[in-house]
């Protein structure tokens, strides 16, 4: 499982025990998207294969704003 943290310029992860930092830059670099409208199912996308993506997602935007 992993859990994600989404701040104003980026994203803390825990991935399978390990934590790293996605920065903006990577995370819109990854999407071709602006970071405001990237949404937490794509950020699990970059970091997982086959992430377990249940509800609706929600924007980087509408989560930090």
């Amino acid at each position: 499982m992993t859990t994600i943290s989404i701040d104003d310029e980026g994203v803390d992860a825990v991935y399978e025990g390990t934590e790293f930092r996605l920065e903006r830059e990577l995370i819109e670099e990854a999407t071709e998207k602006r970071y405001w409208d990237v949404t937490d199912h794509e950020i699990l996308q970059i970091i997982e294969d086959s992430p377990d993506l249940s509800g609706e997602p929600r924007r980087v935007g509408d989560i930090v704003g």
